[in-house]
Protein backbone atom coordinates (compact mmCIF):
# COMPACT_ATOMS: atom_id res chain seq x y z
CA UNK A 1 0.00 0.00 0.00
CA UNK A 2 1.43 3.40 -0.72
CA UNK A 3 2.32 5.26 2.10
CA UNK A 4 0.21 9.15 2.42
CA UNK A 5 2.18 11.54 3.94
CA UNK A 6 0.27 14.34 6.21
CA UNK A 7 -0.69 16.78 3.89
CA UNK A 8 -2.20 14.34 1.32
CA UNK A 9 -3.80 13.11 4.37
CA UNK A 10 -5.35 16.56 5.40
CA UNK A 11 -6.28 16.95 1.89
CA UNK A 12 -8.40 13.81 1.80
CA UNK A 13 -9.83 14.01 5.27
CA UNK A 14 -12.13 16.65 4.73
CA UNK A 15 -14.00 15.08 1.78
CA UNK A 16 -13.87 12.07 3.14
CA UNK A 17 -15.82 12.90 6.21
CA UNK A 18 -18.69 15.04 4.63
CA UNK A 19 -19.35 12.05 2.36
CA UNK A 20 -19.85 9.76 5.14
CA UNK A 21 -21.85 12.56 6.65
CA UNK A 22 -24.23 12.77 3.62
CA UNK A 23 -24.42 9.46 2.71
CA UNK A 24 -24.52 7.78 6.12
CA UNK A 25 -24.90 9.57 8.95
CA UNK A 26 -28.09 8.83 10.67
CA UNK A 27 -27.48 10.33 13.69
CA UNK A 28 -30.51 12.31 14.85
CA UNK A 29 -30.50 14.71 17.62
CA UNK A 30 -33.50 17.70 18.38
CA UNK A 31 -31.05 20.35 18.34
CA UNK A 32 -28.87 19.01 14.85
CA UNK A 33 -29.48 22.11 11.97
CA UNK A 34 -30.78 24.09 15.11
CA UNK A 35 -30.09 27.83 14.80
CA UNK A 36 -31.38 29.09 17.48
CA UNK A 37 -28.79 30.16 19.74
CA UNK A 38 -30.63 29.79 22.87
CA UNK A 39 -31.60 25.94 22.25
CA UNK A 40 -27.91 25.35 21.14
CA UNK A 41 -26.51 27.08 24.14
CA UNK A 42 -28.88 24.83 26.13
CA UNK A 43 -27.75 21.64 24.62
CA UNK A 44 -23.87 22.29 24.86
CA UNK A 45 -24.70 22.89 28.53
CA UNK A 46 -26.57 19.66 29.20
CA UNK A 47 -23.96 17.78 26.87
CA UNK A 48 -20.77 19.24 29.11
CA UNK A 49 -19.93 16.14 30.79
CA UNK A 50 -23.05 13.77 29.90
CA UNK A 51 -23.70 11.32 27.03
CA UNK A 52 -26.43 12.35 24.72
CA UNK A 53 -28.03 9.27 25.80
CA UNK A 54 -28.45 10.63 28.64
CA UNK A 55 -28.90 14.47 28.08
CA UNK A 56 -31.55 14.10 25.54
CA UNK A 57 -34.80 13.62 27.57
CA UNK A 58 -33.03 16.57 29.83
CA UNK A 59 -33.14 18.88 27.02
CA UNK A 60 -36.69 18.42 25.69
CA UNK A 61 -38.01 18.90 29.01
CA UNK A 62 -36.04 22.07 29.59
CA UNK A 63 -37.42 23.48 26.27
CA UNK A 64 -40.70 22.17 26.99
CA UNK A 65 -40.57 23.99 30.31
CA UNK A 66 -38.40 26.96 29.18
CA UNK A 67 -39.00 27.74 25.65
CA UNK A 68 -37.06 31.05 25.68
CA UNK A 69 -34.36 32.43 27.89
CA UNK A 70 -36.64 34.93 29.29
CA UNK A 71 -38.63 32.09 30.86
CA UNK A 72 -35.33 30.40 32.06
CA UNK A 73 -34.15 33.24 33.95
CA UNK A 74 -36.80 34.40 35.48
CA UNK A 75 -37.43 30.48 36.89
CA UNK A 76 -37.54 29.69 40.27
CA UNK A 77 -34.09 28.03 41.06
CA UNK A 78 -35.16 25.46 42.95
CA UNK A 79 -37.52 24.62 39.95
CA UNK A 80 -34.84 24.82 37.63
CA UNK A 81 -32.53 22.48 40.08
CA UNK A 82 -35.28 19.85 40.11
CA UNK A 83 -35.53 19.13 36.43
CA UNK A 84 -31.62 19.55 36.58
CA UNK A 85 -31.93 16.57 39.31
CA UNK A 86 -29.96 13.60 37.99
CA UNK A 87 -27.95 15.21 35.30
CA UNK A 88 -24.68 16.25 37.79
CA UNK A 89 -22.18 18.52 37.95
CA UNK A 90 -24.15 21.12 39.43
CA UNK A 91 -21.96 23.73 38.87
CA UNK A 92 -23.51 23.70 35.36
CA UNK A 93 -26.75 24.33 36.01
CA UNK A 94 -26.02 27.13 38.59
CA UNK A 95 -23.91 28.84 35.61
CA UNK A 96 -27.18 28.05 33.10
CA UNK A 97 -29.06 30.06 35.31
CA UNK A 98 -26.47 33.27 35.71
CA UNK A 99 -25.94 32.99 32.48
CA UNK A 100 -29.56 33.32 31.19
CA UNK A 101 -30.34 36.40 34.02
CA UNK A 102 -27.02 38.09 32.19
CA UNK A 103 -28.70 37.61 28.98
CA UNK A 104 -31.62 38.03 29.96
CA UNK A 105 -31.47 41.36 31.67
CA UNK A 106 -28.79 43.21 30.28
CA UNK A 107 -28.66 41.45 26.68
CA UNK A 108 -32.67 41.91 26.07
CA UNK A 109 -32.66 38.29 24.97
CA UNK A 110 -29.81 38.54 22.19
CA UNK A 111 -27.19 36.03 22.69
CA UNK A 112 -23.89 37.33 21.63
CA UNK A 113 -22.43 36.41 18.43
CA UNK A 114 -18.88 36.59 18.51
CA UNK A 115 -16.70 33.46 19.84
CA UNK A 116 -14.68 36.08 22.20
CA UNK A 117 -18.28 37.50 23.81
CA UNK A 118 -19.77 33.76 23.93
CA UNK A 119 -16.34 32.96 26.07
CA UNK A 120 -16.94 35.57 28.30
CA UNK A 121 -20.15 33.48 29.06
CA UNK A 122 -20.58 31.82 32.73
CA UNK A 123 -19.60 27.99 32.47
CA UNK A 124 -18.27 28.10 28.78
CA UNK A 125 -14.65 27.25 27.93
CA UNK A 126 -13.37 26.76 24.25
CA UNK A 127 -14.90 23.91 23.01
CA UNK A 128 -18.47 25.09 23.92
CA UNK A 129 -17.70 28.91 22.64
CA UNK A 130 -16.35 27.31 19.56
CA UNK A 131 -19.78 25.13 19.08
CA UNK A 132 -22.10 27.72 19.88
CA UNK A 133 -19.70 29.79 17.45
CA UNK A 134 -20.34 27.46 14.41
CA UNK A 135 -23.41 25.92 14.65
CA UNK A 136 -25.62 28.97 15.69
CA UNK A 137 -23.09 31.56 13.84
CA UNK A 138 -21.02 29.98 11.39
CA UNK A 139 -18.17 30.96 12.81
CA UNK A 140 -14.73 29.56 11.93
CA UNK A 141 -14.01 27.72 14.97
CA UNK A 142 -13.43 23.84 15.44
CA UNK A 143 -14.80 21.88 18.14
CA UNK A 144 -11.81 19.74 19.93
CA UNK A 145 -13.73 17.17 22.64
CA UNK A 146 -13.21 13.62 23.39
CA UNK A 147 -14.59 12.18 19.89
CA UNK A 148 -12.07 14.66 18.42
CA UNK A 149 -9.50 13.68 19.87
CA UNK A 150 -10.07 10.11 19.25
CA UNK A 151 -10.78 10.21 15.53
CA UNK A 152 -7.92 12.27 15.20
CA UNK A 153 -5.27 10.71 17.04
CA UNK A 154 -6.57 7.53 15.44
CA UNK A 155 -6.62 8.63 11.63
CA UNK A 156 -3.08 10.72 12.24
CA UNK A 157 -1.43 8.21 14.64
CA UNK A 158 -1.15 10.97 17.07
CA UNK A 159 0.85 9.46 20.74
CA UNK A 160 1.20 13.02 22.45
CA UNK A 161 -1.16 12.49 25.18
CA UNK A 162 -4.74 14.34 24.57
CA UNK A 163 -4.68 15.26 28.58
CA UNK A 164 -1.43 17.65 28.83
CA UNK A 165 -0.64 21.32 27.34
CA UNK A 166 1.33 20.05 24.76
CA UNK A 167 -1.03 17.56 23.00
CA UNK A 168 -4.10 19.75 23.48
CA UNK A 169 -2.39 22.49 21.44
CA UNK A 170 -1.38 20.04 18.94
CA UNK A 171 -5.05 18.54 18.59
CA UNK A 172 -6.41 22.07 18.54
CA UNK A 173 -3.81 23.54 15.72
CA UNK A 174 -4.87 20.26 13.82
CA UNK A 175 -8.15 20.89 14.43
CA UNK A 176 -8.28 24.46 13.31
CA UNK A 177 -5.79 23.45 10.29
CA UNK A 178 -9.07 20.71 8.88
CA UNK A 179 -11.86 22.59 9.44
CA UNK A 180 -14.10 23.50 6.43
CA UNK A 181 -14.38 26.94 6.95
CA UNK A 182 -17.38 27.48 4.60
CA UNK A 183 -19.48 25.10 6.35
CA UNK A 184 -18.07 24.89 10.04
CA UNK A 185 -21.23 24.54 11.90
CA UNK A 186 -21.75 21.22 9.81
CA UNK A 187 -18.07 19.94 9.57
CA UNK A 188 -18.15 19.87 13.56
CA UNK A 189 -21.08 18.16 13.99
CA UNK A 190 -19.90 15.13 11.04
CA UNK A 191 -16.63 14.94 13.43
CA UNK A 192 -18.01 14.88 16.80
CA UNK A 193 -21.38 12.18 15.30
CA UNK A 194 -18.59 10.10 13.55
CA UNK A 195 -16.64 9.75 17.05
CA UNK A 196 -19.77 8.76 18.57
CA UNK A 197 -20.88 6.15 15.85
CA UNK A 198 -17.93 4.59 13.94
CA UNK A 199 -14.41 5.58 15.65
CA UNK A 200 -15.97 4.63 18.98
CA UNK A 201 -13.24 4.37 22.30
CA UNK A 202 -14.43 0.21 22.26
CA UNK A 203 -14.95 -1.91 19.19
CA UNK A 204 -14.81 1.07 16.86
CA UNK A 205 -16.24 0.36 12.93
CA UNK A 206 -13.30 0.08 11.32
CA UNK A 207 -14.25 -2.39 8.83
CA UNK A 208 -16.92 0.20 7.41
CA UNK A 209 -15.00 3.53 7.81
CA UNK A 210 -13.88 5.45 5.17
CA UNK A 211 -10.64 6.55 6.53
CA UNK A 212 -9.46 2.91 6.47
CA UNK A 213 -6.97 3.41 4.02
CA UNK A 214 -5.68 6.58 6.17
CA UNK A 215 -5.93 5.99 9.10
CA UNK A 216 -2.45 4.84 10.96
CA UNK A 217 -4.05 3.22 14.50
CA UNK A 218 -5.95 0.77 11.63
CA UNK A 219 -2.80 -0.31 9.71
CA UNK A 220 -0.42 -0.15 12.64
CA UNK A 221 -3.14 -2.19 14.90
CA UNK A 222 -2.98 1.05 17.23
CA UNK A 223 -6.51 0.92 17.53
CA UNK A 224 -6.41 0.10 21.15
CA UNK A 225 -3.51 2.66 22.43
CA UNK A 226 -4.86 5.55 20.29
CA UNK A 227 -5.90 8.05 21.92
CA UNK A 228 -3.12 8.43 25.07
CA UNK A 229 -4.06 9.88 28.09
CA UNK A 230 -1.09 10.67 30.68
CA UNK A 231 -2.86 11.54 33.76
CA UNK A 232 -4.74 8.45 35.86
CA UNK A 233 -7.36 9.96 37.75
CA UNK A 234 -6.59 9.62 42.16
CA UNK A 235 -10.48 8.16 43.58
CA UNK A 236 -11.19 9.62 46.73
CA UNK A 237 -13.07 7.45 49.37
CA UNK A 238 -15.82 9.17 51.30
CA UNK A 239 -18.27 7.79 53.69
CA UNK A 240 -22.16 9.34 54.31
CA UNK A 241 -24.49 8.43 57.20
CA UNK A 242 -28.02 10.40 56.32
CA UNK A 243 -30.34 10.42 59.78
CA UNK A 244 -34.16 10.32 58.34
CA UNK A 245 -35.48 11.97 61.21
CA UNK A 246 -39.81 11.81 60.71
CA UNK A 247 -41.67 13.88 63.42
CA UNK A 248 -45.78 14.07 62.80
CA UNK A 249 -45.36 13.45 59.00
CA UNK A 250 -42.85 16.10 58.30
CA UNK A 251 -38.86 14.71 57.63
CA UNK A 252 -35.58 17.07 58.26
CA UNK A 253 -33.83 18.08 55.17
CA UNK A 254 -31.57 20.90 54.66
CA UNK A 255 -29.35 22.50 51.82
CA UNK A 256 -25.84 21.99 50.73
CA UNK A 257 -23.70 25.01 50.80
CA UNK A 258 -19.67 25.66 50.78
CA UNK A 259 -17.69 24.43 47.77
CA UNK A 260 -17.97 20.96 48.10
CA UNK A 261 -19.84 18.62 45.51
CA UNK A 262 -23.96 18.78 45.59
CA UNK A 263 -24.03 22.29 46.42
CA UNK A 264 -27.87 24.06 46.49
CA UNK A 265 -28.85 20.62 46.34
CA UNK A 266 -31.33 19.56 49.77
CA UNK A 267 -30.37 16.58 51.65
CA UNK A 268 -30.65 14.87 55.31
CA UNK A 269 -28.92 15.65 58.08
CA UNK A 270 -25.21 14.09 57.84
CA UNK A 271 -22.51 12.43 59.72
CA UNK A 272 -19.49 11.80 57.34
CA UNK A 273 -16.86 9.91 58.77
CA UNK A 274 -13.42 8.42 57.67
CA UNK A 275 -14.59 4.70 57.28
CA UNK A 276 -17.36 2.43 57.22
CA UNK A 277 -19.09 2.02 60.91
CA UNK A 278 -21.65 0.15 62.04
CA UNK A 279 -24.78 0.55 63.58
CA UNK A 280 -24.05 1.20 66.97
CA UNK A 281 -21.20 3.66 65.91
CA UNK A 282 -24.05 5.57 63.80
CA UNK A 283 -26.55 6.43 66.96
CA UNK A 284 -23.00 6.88 69.17
CA UNK A 285 -22.41 9.94 66.45
CA UNK A 286 -26.09 10.85 66.44
CA UNK A 287 -26.37 11.37 70.10
CA UNK A 288 -22.83 12.90 70.52
CA UNK A 289 -24.48 16.11 68.15
CA UNK A 290 -27.33 15.96 70.39
CA UNK A 291 -29.45 14.75 67.65
CA UNK A 292 -31.13 12.17 69.45
CA UNK A 293 -32.13 11.56 72.74
CA UNK A 294 -32.75 8.21 74.50
CA UNK A 295 -36.79 6.80 74.71
CA UNK A 296 -37.45 10.01 72.85
CA UNK A 297 -37.09 7.58 69.20
CA UNK A 298 -37.98 4.71 67.28
CA UNK A 299 -35.68 3.18 65.08
CA UNK A 300 -37.87 2.26 61.83
CA UNK A 301 -35.07 1.44 58.81
CA UNK A 302 -31.19 0.90 58.75
CA UNK A 303 -30.87 0.80 55.12
CA UNK A 304 -28.58 -1.63 53.55
CA UNK A 305 -25.21 0.20 51.58
CA UNK A 306 -25.35 2.60 48.92
CA UNK A 307 -23.07 3.67 46.34
CA UNK A 308 -22.63 6.57 44.05
CA UNK A 309 -19.35 7.09 41.77
CA UNK A 310 -18.62 10.70 40.72
CA UNK A 311 -15.93 11.43 38.79
CA UNK A 312 -13.09 11.49 40.91
CA UNK A 313 -14.98 10.04 44.14
CA UNK A 314 -16.65 7.43 45.49
CA UNK A 315 -19.71 8.32 48.01
CA UNK A 316 -20.80 5.06 49.94
CA UNK A 317 -23.25 5.17 53.07
CA UNK A 318 -26.56 4.29 54.49
CA UNK A 319 -29.79 5.95 55.87
CA UNK A 320 -31.12 5.24 59.51
CA UNK A 321 -34.89 6.53 59.37
CA UNK A 322 -36.11 7.26 63.03
CA UNK A 323 -39.50 8.28 64.56
CA UNK A 324 -39.39 10.88 66.92
CA UNK A 325 -41.74 11.34 69.84
CA UNK A 326 -40.48 14.95 70.36
CA UNK A 327 -38.95 17.88 67.07
CA UNK A 328 -35.40 17.85 68.49
CA UNK A 329 -33.61 21.30 69.21
CA UNK A 330 -33.95 23.63 66.27
CA UNK A 331 -31.29 23.53 64.26
CA UNK A 332 -31.55 26.97 61.72
CA UNK A 333 -30.11 24.73 58.47
CA UNK A 334 -32.73 22.16 59.05
CA UNK A 335 -36.27 22.33 57.17
CA UNK A 336 -39.04 20.35 58.42
CA UNK A 337 -41.10 19.31 55.30
CA UNK A 338 -43.81 17.40 54.74
CA UNK A 339 -43.25 13.75 53.22
CA UNK A 340 -45.12 14.23 50.16
CA UNK A 341 -43.21 17.46 49.56
CA UNK A 342 -39.66 16.28 49.31
CA UNK A 343 -40.71 15.04 45.51
CA UNK A 344 -40.28 19.10 45.59
CA UNK A 345 -36.90 18.91 46.45
CA UNK A 346 -33.40 18.66 44.15
CA UNK A 347 -31.45 15.44 45.82
CA UNK A 348 -28.13 14.06 45.19
CA UNK A 349 -28.78 10.71 43.41
CA UNK A 350 -27.34 9.19 46.23
CA UNK A 351 -30.18 9.88 48.35
CA UNK A 352 -32.68 9.48 45.13
CA UNK A 353 -31.57 6.17 45.14
CA UNK A 354 -33.33 5.48 48.68
CA UNK A 355 -35.83 7.43 48.20
CA UNK A 356 -36.65 5.62 45.37
CA UNK A 357 -36.96 2.70 47.23
CA UNK A 358 -39.59 4.09 49.32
Amino acid sequence: MKKIDKNEKKAVFVPLLLKWNREKNNRKMPWKGEKDSYKIWLSEIILQQTRVEQGLSYYNNFIKTFPDVHKLAKANDAKVFKLWEGLGYYSRCRNLLATARIISKERKGKFPDTYEEILQLKGIGPYTAAAISSFAFDLPYAVVDGNVFRVLARVFGITTPTDTTVGKKKFTTLAEELLDKQQPGLYNQAIMDFGATVCKPAVPLCSDCVFKKVCVAFNKEMIATLPVKEKKISIKRRWFYYMVMEYKNEVAILQRTGKDIWKDLFEFPLIEVEKEINDKEFLKQMRLRKWIKDGDFEIEEFSPLFKQQLSHQLISGRFIKIKLKHKPIVIKEWNWQKKEKLKNYAFPQFINQYLKGK
